[in-house]
């Protein structure tokens, strides 16, 4: 059973900082992109930031460039999202994905149950 696992989500300070991490089990990920989207109450889901499956790519929303960093660890089947000068607009749950399709930016083909990262101002 193909399993994404999301941890480190949290309640910040404005300002503050957080890593996520995302644990892949039931089958090796070094072939599939990797990405991080979010979700606000009452917005759509959007993309933050992925990274390609060899870790030469990364992309990165225009509202956490400088902010946020992606990064993968392929021996632990895990990818990482470092969140630096957290705002309250960073509010939302997390979701991490992998995907072998196209966008590669835009991986979909599995997703994480999510986890909950609160900026309080």
């Amino acid at each position: 059973q193909v399993q994404l696992v999301e941890s480190g989500g949290g309640l910040v300070q404005a300002g503050g900082s957080l890593r996520l991490s995302c644990a892949a089990s039931g089958r090796t990920f070094s072939s599939y992109a990797m990405g991080w989207f979010r979700q606000a109450p009452g917005k759509e889901r959007e993309s933050v930031a992925a990274i390609s499956w060899s870790g030469g790519n990364t992309y990165y929303a225009d509202s956490v460039t400088g902010r946020f960093a992606i990064s993968r660890d392929k021996a632990k089947n895990t990818v990482y999202l470092q969140m630096n000068s957290l705002k309250p607009e960073d509010t939302a749950v997390y979701y991490c994905a992998a995907g072998r399709t196209s966008p590669w930016h835009l991986p979909n083909e599995y997703w994480g149950q999510g986890t909950q990262v609160t900026v309080s101002s």
